[in-house]
């Protein structure tokens, strides 16, 4: 049991991610039939946006500033005040993240990029750190690794949909 509850833990991108899939299902269990295609896209972007963005960050924000030296360790790094940084960083993304769940498509973009940028130049020093340092640490070359690379990109494609849907009229997002 405590296995499994550091893995949820210490792969909290993968975690929060599964529980916006969770509440996008329950969401959609509780609309109104038939589901359409705006409905559906909006419930798993708005999920997407709270859990992926939003409390992923939130969680991020306080493993880097309360639990520092837990944080630096899991990634394979000393702790340093760049620790705080990011978790201040953090926590700017987590509101606006959440701000952005029940927001129009503006705020939507700027809960994407900004993350997204910060995302894949951590996926760069991760990369840079498996071949220089070979620092294969899981909060290096893990799950983490990976959902940098993959939760911007989610992220666009709701952008895509909502942007496409919204062009020809069908959108349900908020304006």
């Amino acid at each position: 049991m405590a296995g499994l509850i550091q893995f949820i833990l210490g792969n909290f991108t993968l975690t929060f991610f599964v529980i916006g899939l969770i509440a996008s299902a329950l969401s959609l269990m509780r609309s109104r039939k038939p589901l359409t295609t705006p409905v559906v896209t909006e419930a798993l972007f708005k999920w997407f946006l709270f859990f992926s963005i939003g409390v992923s960050y939130l969680y991020n924000a306080v493993m880097h500033t309360v639990f520092a030296e837990t944080a630096a360790s899991f990634i394979g790094w000393a702790n340093s005040p760049f620790q705080y940084e990011v978790g201040f960083a953090s926590l700017g993304f987590a509101v606006v993240g959440l701000l952005a769940a029940w927001r129009s498509f503006d705020m939507r973009l700027a809960a994407i990029l900004g993350p997204a940028f910060f995302l894949w130049g951590a996926a760069g020093g991760h990369i840079y750190q498996m071949v220089t340092a070979h620092n294969f640490a899981p909060g290096n070359a893990g799950i983490i690794f990976w959902t940098d690379v993959s939760i911007p990109v989610i992220g666009i494609v709701f952008l895509v949909l909502q942007r496409r849907q919204e062009r020809v009229g069908i959108s349900v997002a908020p304006k």
